[in-house]
């Protein structure tokens, strides 16, 4: 009786664990990466002066019960990113002064109008189609859940009862949030975030912004990394996948072919194109790539001198919508600040004119010394940041990628169910469920 092999494509976080998965069935699994180390999206490295800096996924919780579940696996610890003094916003050009509780509590009403309808529509926030596919649901909740998909986020504002104060509060929040334009944002995706964080906002904040690894993602992805048994084959980039419903054949790009029973690709969508499929996609998915997501922003690490305990925002117009403190250096007197942004095509990651052009916005009182990040977007690898939606993409986007009558397999964060694309832990649900069920489709009868 022959094991079943499967080729996985990509060492992130899903990949990772859907390979430990799947050996542990008894699979022989070979995974090939197309970069020179393994994380994905995830990963740690020493920038601004040898500090270890997550150029991607940074924040985790308890809360989020996949990660959490490997945090406690390989005896990870965590520690929350620092209390904030002053926090600072811009509405119509002018910036506002206040504490980061004076901006909270500001955000906190704009957040309720925007979560409006996550408890009825995601009363199973880990199945979001739950309403949909439950024959009993009302005929008029399922309507306003499918009418949710459509616009923009910060449609819901713009009725006359909020200023443009508070909007533009929104649109920094959200724009960072989306990594990309509010315009084309889905409302349903804040909505569903919301329903992850117990329909709080405070939650949710926790959850995306607060606690970070001791040991950075590295210590964790090479923790799961050092338990997968099979070859991990960097720099060796796929070029065409045929697959059938018997089995697959991979192409690399440099013309050798690797033969398997089954093939979990999980490259981000945006990085799709870059492999030829045959037969080609269904028109749905390729739709989807087409598309592409609405995450084409930024993650920007800044160094200023002294010593600054800031929360800032901007409307999505300007190139960081999202700056705070993140590292004090007491004996450098330097701080290291985290910035977000919709448009990657606003600042030069590398360039400290460019980064101190950014942050004169909320006055002249940082300087920038250094600074640096990594273009997910125009990273063919990735091609995007994290996976966030589109208008019309909750209903018509990652979940086209669950259907397959082949034994081409997707995974990753961007067809998670949970916490889709934004946080590891939707990388690491869609890895396991991924496995478990070419496991229970692949393994031998007894």
């Amino acid at each position: 009786m022959s094991t079943p092999s499967v080729i996985i494509v990509g060492a992130g976080f899903s990949g990772l664990i859907a390979a430990r998965e799947l050996e542990s069935a008894g699979f022989d699994v070979r995974i090939v990466e197309a970069r020179d180390r393994i994380g994905g999206r995830a990963w740690t490295d020493e920038r601004l002066g040898g500090h270890a800096l997550e150029m991607g996924a940074t924040w985790v919780h308890w809360m989020q019960p996949f990660v959490w579940t490997e945090i406690t696996r390989y005896g990870q610890e965590i520690y929350p990113s620092p209390d904030i003094d002053d926090a600072y916003w811009i509405s119509e050009g002018v910036v506002r002064h206040g504490s980061e509780h004076d901006l909270d509590t500001a955000l906190s009403r704009l957040q309720d109008t925007i979560f409006e309808g996550s408890r009825e529509f995601f009363p199973y926030p880990h199945d979001p189609m739950a309403i949909l596919d439950d024959p009993t649901s009302d005929p008029e909740l399922v309507k306003r859940f499918l009418q949710a998909d459509e616009g923009s986020v910060l449609d819901c504002l713009r009725t006359g009862e909020f200023t443009q104060e508070q909007i533009d509060l929104a649109d920094s929040y959200w724009s960072a949030g989306y990594q990309g334009p509010t315009a084309t944002a889905s409302p349903l995706m804040a909505k569903h975030w919301a329903a992850l964080s117990d329909h709080r906002s405070s939650l949710m904040d926790e959850q995306t912004l607060r606690f970070k690894l001791t040991r950075g993602m590295r210590g964790l992805y090479e923790s799961i990394a050092a338990d997968v048994r099979g070859e991990i084959r960097l720099n060796t980039a796929v070029s065409r996948i045929e697959h059938s419903p018997k089995g697959v054949v991979v192409t690399l790009v440099d013309g050798s072919v690797e033969r398997a029973d089954a093939v979990v690709v999980t490259a981000p969508i945006g990085a799709l194109g870059t492999i030829d499929f045959s037969p080609a996609l269904p028109t749905a998915q390729q739709n989807v790539i087409a598309d592409g997501t609405n995450s084409v922003g930024f993650k920007i690490w800044i160094k200023v001198r002294g010593r600054h305990s800031i929360i800032a925002g901007a409307p999505g117009q300007y190139p960081i919508s999202l700056l705070r403190s993140e590292k004090f250096l007491d004996d450098e007197d330097a701080t290291i600040l985290v910035g977000f942004g919709s448009d990657h095509t606003a600042i030069d990651l590398g360039s400290v004119e460019s980064a101190q052009q950014a942050v004169d916005v909320w006055g002249g009182d940082l300087t920038v010394t250094d600074c640096g990040g990594h273009d997910w977007v125009a990273d063919k690898w990735s091609g995007q940041t994290w996976a966030t939606l589109k208008s019309g993409q909750f209903f018509n986007g990652w979940s086209n990628f669950h259907i397959t009558d082949t034994r081409l397999r997707f995974a990753g964060a961007d067809y998670a169910k949970g916490w889709n694309g934004v946080v590891v832990d939707g990388a690491i649900e869609s890895g396991i469920v991924t496995a478990r069920r070419l496991i229970a489709e692949l393994r031998p009868r007894r």
